[in-house]
């Protein structure tokens, strides 16, 4: 008897982060990214903004015929301070802003996550949710990090995995899912379409 092959896994997202994350966890994903309009899309609260933005996305990308018999994975990640839903900042003035309301306090990374099965037509999704605990960085330090231009593409203008690191004093909760992706998420959404998350995994290196 032999194995049934591994079924082809594509990530709709651009997120470098995301990427490595799977891929550190034994998965190979192709990249497929939607194009959607992130500025179009609303909703009440920012976790149900973050999971319509996953939903909309890991959508588009299913209905692709290169999508077919696949499972696809979408993300959207904002930080939720004051009950706003904060993304990547539009430029430099606003991300120097955001770190300086930021510092000193504490906001919430809502990422939304959504898995569609294209073989089966179905879907499941959900949001994952991880306080993160900022510094009090200097003004001094806000301008250079906000000059190396890493805080323009990421939501809410901070990462775990970049120079803002040092700026951020503790998380509660999934670390990977303030970078990007709740892995633990991935694999109960899988579970719920009826694939294991092991049966996904590339083969062992020799």
């Amino acid at each position: 008897m032999t194995d049934a092959p591994r079924r082809r896994l594509i990530l709709a997202s651009q997120s470098p982060a995301r990427l490595n994350l799977l891929r550190q966890a034994g998965l190979t994903p192709e990249v497929i990214v939607s194009g959607v309009d992130e500025d179009a899309v609303t909703a009440p609260t920012p976790s149900e903004l973050a999971l319509a933005l996953a939903e909309a996305k890991a959508s588009v990308v299913a209905a692709r015929p290169e999508a077919h018999g696949a499972l696809v994975i979408g993300c959207d990640s904002v930080l939720e301070l004051d009950d706003q839903a904060l993304g990547k900042p539009a430029d430099a003035e606003e991300a120097t802003a955001r770190w300086k309301s930021m510092r000193g306090r504490a906001g919430i990374l809502q990422t939304g996550h959504c898995v569609w099965d294209t073989a089966n037509k179905r879907y499941a999704s959900g949001t994952a949710s991880t306080v993160v605990r900022f510094g009090d960085p200097t003004d001094e330090e806000i301008a250079a990090y906000v000059a190396s231009g890493e805080p323009l593409h990421v939501a809410g203008a901070f990462t775990l995995d970049g120079r803002s690191a040092p700026f951020i004093e503790g998380i509660d909760g999934d670390h990977g899912n303030v970078i990007g992706i709740s892995l633990p998420l991935v694999r109960r959404l899988l579970a719920q379409l009826g694939v294991g998350i092991t049966e996904l995994w590339a083969p062992a290196e020799k």
